[in-house]
Parts: structure tokens; C-alpha cells; sequence
């Protein structure tokens, strides 16, 4: 009899596959990965290489935008003062006005006569509105200290400033497919709210209708007529905001020089130091993506 005994064979370990959904596999942690996990690992895929005149030519927009926010704080300084009248704001008022429109027409390509006929509606509309409104912003804050109401003012511009959209216009065309953002939302009521403090602050009717028209002119159109320019030429872009920064440079010098020298190095930070950071912290940047990352759609989900 043969006494030798028969050995079974072991049960062989069934291979390892990598599956989304099933649960565990037997014979393996759930947290189990193989020698050919680290294969798919991708260092720094996302990391946008930027070039420092770029970035500092995308700054200009922000300085272009800062200087026009100083101009308003100028004119609302002359008023208060009573540097500027009626009669000189009304006429700013036309001149903004109408070099907007011309700016418009010269530059939109798409802009047709019912469009054109749209905005100058809604411009009545709105001009009336405030003419109507403007005994109403007189008496606003009567019973509120003049302290309280410049420091608010000037909170609430610093805060318009931080939420403004410095890549588009929060006024867009009628049909236009991106809508506005909430912050250039809030941002945009900032500076309405500012434009009523100040104009509360004027001893006449048409003085505060005068101001309030063309704060809101600026706050509302100055973004779009700005993105328009340099939407049609980038050259022209950056004539016109050098052009705006020497003008500004030049009131604010006339009105206080130690307001000039904070102002030019706020221009020059924004300008120039601040895309330099930018550049220099890529260099520091570090993204690894691997089979662990959830998964993205390649493409974008529409109605």
C-alpha cells in the first residue's frame, strides 16, 4: 500500500485589479495599492508658467481702475469745497456722457442702432430718476455726524476697490451670457452708497443731482467703456492708461504732495511689485495628481 500522501495544491491568490466600485477584494486591504500605483503620479501638470511683462501689462488694468476711483475722490473733494459748481459739474456730466457714447460707437463692433437707442432710454430713465431723487439724497443723513459719514464713505470705496471685477464690466449688453458676479455686485452698491453719503453733504438740489450723476457714471459706465478700449486695441489700451495715470498724478499733486508720493507707490506696488511676487512665488509652487484625484469632466454641461 503506498503510504505516501497526496498534497492538494494551495488555492492560487487571486491578482489584484484596481475597480472603482465592488468593495473589498479578497485576500487584500482595502487600502491596498500595487507596485504600479506611483506610475500614474503627475508633478506640477496645472501649474501655469507666467511671464513677468504680462502679468505686469494685466496689472495696468488694476492701476487704470484705481486712478479712476482717485479722480471721483478728487471732484467730490472740489465740491465739498465748493471748488466746482453746479454749472461745472453739469457740464462734466455731458462731457463724460457723451465721450462714453463715442467711445461706444467707435469701438463696438457689434453695437446697432436699436442698441444704441436702448442705452440712451435707459440713460433717461436714469437721469430722471436721480433728478427726481435728489431732494431725497439731500436730507438723507442729516441727522448723522460728518465723521461718521466720511469714514464710511471712505470704508466703503476701499471696499469697492477689493470686490470690484477688474477683468470685465459688471454693465453688459442686453443678451450678453456672462452675468455679473456677486461680488461686483456688492461692489457696485458700495460705490452707490458712497456717492449718496457724499452727496448728502451738498447744500443745493442740483448739486447733489450734478455729483450723483456723475459718480454713477463713472461706477456704472467707466468699466465698460475701458473694457471697450481694450477689447479693440491693447496699444490703445495702454496709451490711454499711462495717459490717465500722468493726469492723475498731476491732480493729486496740485492737492497735496504727500498724498502724490503714496499714491505713485501704491501705482508702482501694484504694478510692478506685486506681478514680481507673483512670478517668484510660482517657483515655490508644488501640485502632484495621481490615480487618487477624483475624476473631472472634460467638457463643459450647457442647457
Amino acid at each position: 500500500m503506498d503510504n505516501r500522501i497526496a498534497e492538494n495544491p494551495s488555492p492560487t491568490r487571486a491578482k489584484w485589479r484596481k475597480v472603482a466600485y465592488g468593495g473589498m477584494q479578497p485576500g487584500f486591504d482595502d487600502n491596498h495599492t500595487d507596485e504600479c500605483f506611483l506610475e500614474g503620479m503627475v508633478m506640477n501638470a496645472n501649474v501655469v508658467k507666467r511671464d513677468m511683462l504680462k502679468v505686469m501689462q494685466d496689472a495696468i488694468s488694476i492701476s487704470q481702475y484705481l486712478c479712476i476711483v482717485v479722480l471721483v475722490g478728487l471732484v467730490w473733494t472740489y465740491t465739498l469745497r465748493s471748488t466746482l459748481d453746479e454749472s461745472s459739474l453739469l457740464y462734466l456730466d455731458v462731457s463724460l456722457l457723451g465721450s462714453g457714447f463715442l467711445v461706444l460707437l467707435l469701438t463696438e463692433e457689434m453695437l446697432s442702432l436699436n442698441l444704441l437707442l436702448h442705452y440712451l432710454l435707459n440713460v433717461f430713465f436714469f437721469t430722471t430718476g436721480l433728478f427726481v431723487l435728489a431732494p431725497i439724497y439731500q436730507t438723507l443723513t442729516r441727522s448723522i455726524s460728518s465723521d461718521t459719514i466720511w469714514a464710511v464713505t471712505v470704508s466703503l470705496v476701499i471696499l469697492h476697490l477689493f470686490l470690484h471685477d477688474y477683468s470685465g464690466s459688471t454693465v453688459t449688453a442686453p443678451g450678453a451670457l456672462k452675468n455679473p458676479t456677486l461680488t461686483s455686485s456688492i461692489s457696485l452698491n458700495a460705490s452707490v452708497v458712497a456717492s449718496v453719503f457724499i452727496a448728502s453733504r451738498l447744500p443745493s438740489r442740483l448739486q447733489v443731482f450734478a455729483i450723483m450723476l456723475f459718480s454713477l457714471q463713472v461706477f456704472l459706465f467707466a468699466p465698460l467703456v475701458t473694457y471697450c478700449i481694450k477689447k479693440y486695441s491693447f496699444h490703445l489700451h495702454l496709451c490711454f492708461s499711462f495717459s490717465l495715470m500722468a493726469v492723475t498724478l498731476a491732480f493729486v499733486y496740485t492737492l497735496h504732495q504727500l498724498l502724490f508720493v503714496l499714491l505713485l507707490g501704491l501705482l508702482v506696488f501694484v504694478t510692478v511689485v506685486c506681478p514680481y511676487w507673483l512670478i517668484r512665488m510660482q517657483e515655490y509652487k508644488f501640485e502632484i495628481n495621481g490615480p487618487w484625484d477624483e475624476a473631472k469632466l472634460c467638457f463643459d454641461i450647457t442647457d
